[in-house]
């Protein structure tokens, strides 16, 4: 049996655990998947590297407002999909490569389990270690109907039939198909309908409920729907009963609980993802988990057994990359210096949806501010009433602002439109060092006519 100082399971945040610091300690390494995680290889980084081509090819719909005509002549799918991935693939395995190179790096690619405590079987070898870091990530999840085999989704499967993706395999398929159904209405299913939709692929999304994006504040997630209906065709209210792959392998059909029918030569599942500690044998160590499978840690990243911290997707219930990377450097700390641990700070995460319209959002949203039984106060601003807006004739996209009545306090932002994501970050910096909307609105200079103007008259707007 072969003991280690670390054990680290996962080598997407993870592996970013390892470098000089632990030269004089035996590391083992495990991940069975594709080395580099989720949003290096499957997620977040090649999505975005998709929707900025998509962004270029749907121009031409929006230059004819403002008098530019413009054509889409032609997408070449596997040009972009190999300009991607050839980028990408190179990345993993040069990490891989560099990892296996390592003196006190022990690399296996095999799955692992716990069977006690600070003990691991990975293959047919068991191992135990000082210390365990659990940073095993999360997966995609399918409807458990009749037509879908959850089989067909792990990783590795060579039996799933070629109309059936996850996001962990749409971004690799040889052809744009003619016509697509997107099971699902948050982030992934709306970052994958501007993408294909942009690229001229006929879009149908199935919805459970009303709305898409509905973890969003209900005035963004209801304008964001209906400007997503006006791009593709919109199917709400409809849970799927079951999936009818055609006879002759083209495509299949999502049919709904009330009756509805819909085909596409493609069926995207975007409906969620769910934390991989269900494959570890988690209890046979004393770690704990939540009643949704993630696994419990306390603010320095420790779950309930000793010696054994988590971060990432596996425990947290944001899935994003910036807060796995925010956790993997307070693991980092603690490993380091145990008795001067530093804790997470997860006050303030905010998020993005890169779709079209693109959302960004931090904080709370206003019905969540109203439930915690807070004086509220919000604004709301449009693009158009800014001057940058007016260059863009922008009637549709707009900041919400939701503050604390009398003392100023932002208490969540949400925007909807042209770069959301970055207009955003001044007022996470203000909600993050505690600076008040209204010394932000008036402290210091807004360019002008930048479209950050829209921050500035948002924070103007608050009626504190």
């Amino acid at each position: 049996m072969r003991h280690f100082d670390l054990v680290i399971i996962g080598s997407g945040s993870g592996n970013s655990l390892i470098d000089e610091s632990l030269d004089g300690q035996r590391v083992a390494l495990v991940d069975k998947g594709i080395f580099g995680g989720t949003c290096l290889n499957v997620g977040c980084i090649p999505t975005k590297m998709y929707v900025h081509p998509a962004n270029l090819a749907s121009t031409p719909e929006r230059a004819a407002r403002l008098g530019v005509g413009l054509r889409r002549e032609s997408v070449d799918w596997v040009g972009i999909r190999d300009r991607i991935f050839t980028r990408i693939d190179a990345i993993s395995s040069g990490g891989e490569d560099w990892r296996r190179r390592a003196d006190n790096v022990t690399l296996y690619r095999e799955r692992g389990r716990f069977t006690g405590e600070r003990t691991f079987v990975v293959g047919d070898e068991e191992i135990t270690a000082d210390r365990f870091v659990v940073a095993a990530g999360s997966r995609p999840v399918v409807p458990d109907v009749p037509g879908v085999e959850q089989e067909w989704f792990e990783h590795g499967a060579t039996t799933r039939p070629a109309w059936a993706h996850t996001s962990d395999t749409v971004m690799r398929i040889d052809a744009l198909p003619a016509s697509m159904v997107i099971v699902g209405g948050g982030f992934v299913a709306a970052e994958f309908a501007h993408v294909f939709a942009s690229f001229g692929v006929d879009v149908t999304i199935v919805l459970r409920s009303d709305r898409m994006l509905r973890e969003e504040d209900a005035d963004v997630s209801a304008r964001f729907t209906d400007l997503m209906a006006r791009r593709v065709r919109l199917v709400r209210g409809t849970t799927v009963a079951e999936v009818r792959a055609e006879a002759d392998g083209s495509g299949a059909t999502v049919v709904g609980e009330d009756g509805s029918t819909h085909h596409g030569d493609l069926v995207l599942f975007a409906t969620g993802r769910v934390p991989n500690g269900d494959t570890l044998d988690l209890p046979k160590a004393g770690i704990g988990v939540d009643d949704a499978g993630r696994v419990v840690v306390d603010a320095y990243q420790r779950t309930t057994a000793e010696g054994v911290f988590a971060l990432g997707d596996v425990s947290n219930r944001w899935q994003l990359k910036h807060v796995a990377n925010a956790e993997m450097r307070v693991v980092k700390h603690n490993l380091a210096h145990p008795d001067a641990m530093i804790r997470s700070d997860h006050r303030f995460v905010p998020h993005a949806v890169f779709s079209e319209p693109q959302v960004a959002s931090v904080g709370l949203t206003e019905q969540e501010a109203r439930d915690a039984g807070l004086d509220v106060v919000t604004a709301h601003q449009d693009y158009g009433s800014i001057a940058y807006g007016w260059a863009m004739e922008d009637d549709t996209h707009f900041a919400k602002l939701v503050a604390e009545r009398g003392t100023g306090r932002l208490l969540g932002a949400h925007i909807i439109g042209p770069e959301a994501s970055v207009l955003i970050q001044p007022l996470i910096q203000a909600m993050s060092f505690g600076l008040g909307a209204r010394e932000m609105a008036t402290g210091q200079y807004w360019i002008h006519p930048a479209m950050t103007e829209l921050v500035e008259n948002a924070l103007l707007a608050l009626d504190l």
